[in-house]
């Protein structure tokens, strides 16, 4: 399997998309595949840029076993659309954000992260602004969706 680099993109790098950065490298880990797929996790906005998360996914994280504590937000950046191949958005609204900045002859496939790893057309809630509760639905919906993306990319090429 060649090294193919994925990056998880939300609006401010503080709820989403580092738990599914943290889940998604603890499954492949798991699978002896985190060498073969890094990952990071980035925002389109630069609101929380050098912030942890935000405390309610860390805290989630923790309730599964998951440290994120360190993760720091970043903004999406013109070399990301050459240091990874994957770029996976949140929801619909992020997605259109990173094919608006996505230079004319990106090399990086960019696509809906519900879409591409479960094949369902669905956004991942945003859950800054809701109970704890949406925290831990979004972080089952991650962890559902990282298990069959990591499927589908260790899935052996066909001829």
């Amino acid at each position: 399997m060649t090294t193919r680099p994925i990056l998880f993109v939300c609006l401010g790098n503080i709820c989403r998309s580092p738990l599914a950065e943290g889940i998604f490298k603890s499954l492949a880990d798991g699978a002896g595949l985190g060498e073969q797929l890094p990952s990071d996790s980035v925002g389109l906005g630069r609101w929380h840029v050098g912030h942890p998360p935000d405390p309610r996914s860390i805290a989630t994280a923790a309730r599964h076993g998951l440290d994120i504590a360190d993760f720091r937000a970043r903004q999406l950046e013109p070399s990301d659309f050459d240091r990874f191949s994957l770029i996976l958005a949140m929801d619909h609204d992020n997605l259109a954000g990173i094919r608006a900045r996505a230079p004319a002859r990106t090399g990086a496939e960019i696509h809906s992260f519900m879409a591409f790893a479960t094949g369902r057309a669905l956004d991942v809630p945003d859950p800054y602004y809701g109970p704890d509760q949406d925290f831990e639905a979004v972080y089952k919906m991650l962890f559902s969706a990282c298990q069959s993306l990591l499927e589908k990319l260790s899935e052996p090429t066909r001829s």
